[in-house]
């Protein structure tokens, strides 16, 4: 969940694990993924990879590809956390696999976090986009000071090293409220949802304390690049049709755009949630368009490159007074869609750097 608006942002597959697998195999991850893909999770994915399998290069990664493509889904709508062990002599190849999966457009994370065997350089040099904390760190929390200042110190380097924080298996409301302190925005576990909630199952939404203000001067005057405040993209094919864009907002209210997509996962189109139904909830809407492309109706994406400031960020946003509230598409060096940012989010961000006078 994302706790800035209390909205679900994305769906993390717990893949079961069988005595005597190999470690680098990925039939697990692989299974999940095709559960969700049944489950109708229209949402982004957190599926777990091993290290291992990342380490031994494409031809172990070859069946999770092959699982992404039969199930309709695109790579920038997943999130792969590396799990396991990490050897010493494996690092560069780690490096260079991690390269590879962001090459085709997948999101990195790590797991584990101060609980598990991952070096702090290494997250310097993989440059995860999520770094998930670890769960047996996250239930001494806040019982045990000790935990609860490891835990603080480690979400402090993960956000110094750009990275997003989730905090993971959340139980008691005192975690909620020791984390969000910590500045942390995304959150996983029981307390936030029912343990039979599923992915179709509708709003779920929670209360959060608000986050203590960041007192670090730096980057007042522009505020943070807006790869920093990227969140996972709900994306469709650009030949995708407008009921198809409709089942995406129907299947979870915290949807707030569609972002359609060519062949190299380019962003040719947008759909604004609540402009998008509304047009197609009047007069001949639906019967007109439905089952024609969705970019006929869509609005042009308002692209912002990954290291574009909030300030300049939230100017373009501004230069179009119809659709100042609309998402902005991330894209990266080659114009592929990363995910978007909430005009939302820009404000309270550089809202909260602005230096009191």
């Amino acid at each position: 969940m994302d706790l800035d608006t209390g909205g679900v942002v994305a769906v993390e597959v717990a893949a079961g694990e069988v005595s005597g697998r190999v470690p680098s195999d990925v039939s697990d991850t692989v299974r999940g993924l095709l559960a969700a893909s049944r489950a109708a999770a229209l949402l982004p994915l957190m599926l777990p990879v091993p290290a291992r399998a990342v380490i031994g290069g494409s031809g172990g990664l070859a069946p999770l590809h092959e699982a992404v493509r039969a199930s309709g889904r695109r790579p920038r709508e997943l999130i792969l956390v590396v799990e396991g062990e990490i050897p010493e002599t494996g690092r560069r190849a780690l490096l260079a696999g991690i390269d590879g999966l962001r090459a085709a457009g997948y999101l990195i994370a790590f797991g584990g976090l101060g609980s598990a065997p991952l070096p702090l350089d290494l997250l310097a040099d993989a440059s995860p986009y999520v770094v998930v904390l670890g769960r047996d760190l996250v239930a001494r929390v806040p019982r045990d000071p000790r935990g609860s200042a490891l835990a603080e110190s480690l979400v402090g380097v993960a956000r110094a090293l750009g990275a997003h924080v989730l905090a993971p298996a959340l139980r008691e409301e005192a975690q909620l409220a020791a984390t969000r302190g910590w500045g942390i925005r995304l959150a996983q576990g029981p307390l936030l949802a029912p343990i039979d909630w599923k992915p179709s199952g509708g709003r779920v939404r929670v209360r959060v304390p608000l986050p203590v203000p960041d007192a670090t001067p730096a980057a007042v005057l522009l505020g943070p690049r807006v790869q920093e405040l990227l969140l996972p993209g709900v994306t469709l094919s650009s030949e995708a049709t407008a009921e198809d864009v409709v089942a995406a907002f129907g299947s979870e209210p915290s949807i707030t755009s569609v972002v359609l997509v060519d062949e190299y996962q380019r962003p040719v189109g947008s759909a604004d949630r609540s402009r998008f139904l509304l047009f197609m909830a009047g007069a001949y809407g639906h019967a007109l368009h439905a089952k024609k492309p969705a970019s006929r109706i869509a609005d042009a994406a308002r692209t912002v490159p990954r290291t574009t400031p909030a300030i300049a960020a939230m100017q373009l946003a501004g230069r179009d007074a119809s659709r100042v509230y609309d998402d902005l598409v991330v894209v990266d060096e080659v114009g592929r869609c990363m995910g978007i940012v909430r005009v939302g989010d820009l404000i309270r961000h550089v809202a909260g750097a602005a230096p009191s006078r």
